[in-house]
């Protein structure tokens, strides 16, 4: 028997929002699941996210680094042709595939949804969104004053204006019909009960919730008071040996501008639209019970990246601190198989494939992801292996970050221009990274061993990016008296 699979995938959702009371239908997934405590994207960032998400390996190896919104770096974006993707597996081995929502899963041979041998059925789009809206003449959430100018590099040499998204806040009068994840689960619902029921069921719903514009309609926005949110230590924050490289990103650029109180308006907005996102899944899974089809589902429910909010005084994802970096991963086995069950050791988006492939009895592809069953049926046992994760850029390729997860300890590379910044970061006994322990304790060589690893990985995938610097004894000697104490709050 081929069991159905249900991928929920929300778009910059903190992993640690969850569990608190906002979602109640997501953690009735997280009950049945095994839950990865320590899961991250192989990217912050959606495009490449995804491409990872989806093919089981690192972004230089399939190519998808940055999100590919300008014309002159936009083969930076796209999945290389020949690399199989979930979609493609899907539909070739008998499963029938439904899309509802975000298609951020970009590929040489142009968009998904457009190529014609597809047998995906695209129930919504962003594009079908859009003209939802116009159709209806409603306006869409967002607008200027949710936007902030923002200088961007395009090919690591020549710096545009953008506008992204920034923290503000509104009430989306258009009502939930009209708000992206109201119309991506209306078509979702609309696509299940239209099914061929004759063969398994693959449904891949990619909301966009908790992602800003944070113009969201009632009754979220207004649930919620400022007295309900507690923001987190590091929320407005900036430490001491923090790259300060951050302040040429987005990041850094937006997240700056911010006061304790604008940040708690816009957790209050944020947490009302996690709700929002776990009411769109409970409507999901309401229609799966009703067809009585779902305890044979396998479901995956995660998130492409985190969200900053605040902390470490920035913004979006696009860095590697856990907030932006570290994120949800529930996998629910047919038949409740391990549920309840937690696995602390750390693991990758990219691991997600051929794990998939394993359990739905699918020829696993050429990929550099592990399948986590042994680590699943052998926790204490199955051997530690180290995650690595990258940044290119937005929109374009610009800044540029490396790290590397070993056990409980991360380093990241901050890259901008000629100069490099490292952060190494204890996260089991540091979880909001507040000490950089190249500077604060004698952990040097611990830092060189997982450089070397890091440089390792770099070169076995043909990575384009050289550090500028791999001393890090001479980084330490260079960065130790320049540094002033900021761990001031706003």
């Amino acid at each position: 028997m081929k069991h159905h699979l249900i991928m929920i995938v929300a778009d910059q959702l903190r992993w640690d929002v969850l569990g608190k009371g906002h979602t109640p239908n997501i953690d009735s997934i997280a009950a049945e699941s095994v839950c990865f405590d320590r899961a991250y994207c192989a990217s912050p960032l959606c495009v490449p996210a995804r491409g990872a998400l989806f093919t089981g390996c690192c972004p230089n190896t399939n190519g998808s680094r940055i999100n590919p919104w300008f014309a002159q770096d936009a083969a930076s974006g796209q999945v290389h042709a020949g690399i199989e993707h979930l979609y493609h597996l899907m539909e070739h081995h008998g499963w029938d595939c439904l899309h509802s929502g975000k298609q951020h899963l970009f590929t040489e041979g142009g968009k998904l949804e457009d190529d014609p041998g597809s047998k995906t059925r695209w129930l919504s789009t962003e594009e079908s969104y859009k003209q939802f809206l116009a159709n209806a003449q409603k306006r869409a959430p967002g607008g200027p004053r949710f936007r902030t100018p923002v200088p961007e590099m395009a090919g690591g040499r020549y710096t545009r204006l953008c506008n992204y998204s920034n923290a503000e806040t509104g009430c989306y009068e258009e009502g939930p019909a009209f708000y992206f994840d109201g119309y991506f689960t209306d078509r979702a619902l609309e696509g299940l009960r239209q099914r061929d029921c004759s063969r398994p069921l693959f449904l891949s719903a990619m909301f966009l919730a908790p992602h800003p514009p944070f113009d969201i309609p009632d009754p979220w926005y207004s649930q919620l008071s400022e007295a309900d949110v507690c923001l987190p230590e590091n929320v407005g924050r900036w430490y001491p040996y923090q790259s300060p490289l951050q302040m040429y990103n987005l990041t850094g650029v937006v997240g700056s501008r911010y006061t304790l109180g604008q940040w708690k308006e816009s957790w209050r907005v944020y947490l009302g639209l996690v709700r929002l996102l776990d009411d769109c899944v409970g409507r999901i899974l309401q229609e799966l019970k009703r067809q009585n089809i779902y305890d044979d589902c396998l479901i995956v429910f995660t998130s492409d990246h985190g969200e900053m909010l605040g902390s470490h005084r920035l913004f979006q994802k696009m860095c590697m601190y856990e907030e932006s970096a570290h994120v949800p991963l529930y996998i629910r086995l047919p038949g409740k198989a391990h549920a309840g069950q937690h696995v602390s050791r750390p693991v990758s988006h990219i691991d997600v494939l051929p794990t998939l492939c394993h359990y739905l009895e699918l020829p696993t592809p050429p990929c550099e992801g592990r399948c986590l069953d042994e680590l699943i049926r052998h926790p204490d046992q199955a051997a530690q292996k180290d995650v690595f994760l990258q940044f290119d850029g937005n929109g374009a390729l610009s800044n540029f970050q490396r790290c590397i997860v070993h056990g409980s300890h991360k380093l990241i590379a901050d890259v901008f221009k000629d100069e490099v910044y490292f952060e190494l970061y204890d996260v089991e006994s540091d979880p909001q990274e507040t000490q950089n322990l190249l500077f604060t304790a004698d952990c040097l060589p611990l830092a060189q061993k997982m450089l070397e690893l890091l440089l390792d990985h770099m070169r076995r995938t043909h990575d384009s990016l050289r550090l500028p610097s791999t001393d890090l004894a001479a980084f330490v000697r260079h960065y130790q008296p320049l540094e002033a104490k900021q761990g001031v709050l706003v």
